[in-house]
């Protein structure tokens, strides 16, 4: 589909934003690497250039940091007066940017080699159903810990974790609940910790988007108009809040062994169609 096509005006057009839009407001929430589903969806709807519909995907977190920013509003507001997530916060985004500027400056030559987007999903996928299995038979106490128990050490991990997603095809959220989980933590607490975590790290992504992918961004943007990328980005913001508070509600109310392995399971599906889709 040529971009004078898809610029023109058309019902079709409006509809395919907003599944754009669906993907990015489940997905990010999800351990499959958002910017890969809205890479796919973007690329077989609207026909955009491979790396132009990295950058876009990566463009997309638009909509979910409103979805975060709003569903832990009270948390953000009371920031200054926790101090311990503060901290957390503080720690987690420093060496996600550290580690995750470079990463993402290398991603433009791993989508123009022979990388496949699905196998950074198929082995994430793995090492959860694996940990899920070993919570599930083995004697090792339960997964009860919080914020408050964690320490400078594991932080730096979260943000390592985080970090290494700015590659093709890893999520964010999958690296950072799964690693939270193998710390000890809490199903319900290491989601509201990743999702927390994701607010100032998709800040400084689509920043970093805008700052070394213009022309990338740009020939995305020709496929859109004013009203289809707005409604890609408002679909995408008012599905990731019920996805949040869906996902929460899921870890509170499921043993850790099945929450590990569902999400593995997830992960692993996804990543074998992604893989078949990028051969």
């Amino acid at each position: 589909m040529s971009a004078e096509t898809a610029n023109s005006p058309g019902l079709s057009n409006l509809l395919y934003s907003i599944i754009v839009g669906l993907v990015q407001g489940v997905s990010e929430w999800l351990p499959i690497s958002s910017k890969t589903q809205v890479l796919f969806v973007s690329t077989i709807l609207f026909g955009i250039p491979l790396d132009a519909a990295y950058a876009f995907g990566l463009f997309m977190e638009v909509g979910s940091l409103f979805s975060a920013t709003f569903y832990f509003r009270k948390e953000i507001l009371s920031l200054f007066r926790n101090r311990k997530l503060l901290a957390y916060l503080l720690v987690v985004t420093m060496v996600t940017g550290i580690e995750g500027v470079p990463l993402y400056l290398v991603s433009d030559q791993l989508l123009k080699g022979a990388y496949n987007l699905g196998l950074p999903m198929m082995l994430l996928g793995s090492f959860l159903i694996a940990d899920g299995i070993y919570i599930r038979y083995s004697k090792r106490r339960p997964r009860t810990g919080t914020l408050e128990e964690m320490s400078l050490k594991q932080y730096v991990l979260v943000g390592l974790a985080q970090g290494f997603a700015a590659l093709p095809g890893v999520s964010r959220s999958g690296m950072t609940v799964s690693t939270l989980l193998f710390m000890g933590v809490d199903p319900k607490e290491a989601f509201r910790l990743s999702y927390l975590a994701y607010i100032p790290a998709a800040v400084g992504g689509i920043f970093t988007t805008l700052l070394f992918s213009r022309s990338e961004l740009t020939t995305a943007f020709s496929f859109f108009d004013s009203t289809t990328i707005s409604a890609a980005i408002v679909s995408a913001a008012l599905v990731g809040v019920v996805a949040i508070s869906a996902l929460l509600r899921f870890a509170r109310r499921n043993d850790v062994w099945k929450v590990t392995l569902i999400l593995g399971a997830l992960a692993f599906a996804i990543g074998v169609l992604a893989a078949i889709g990028s051969i």
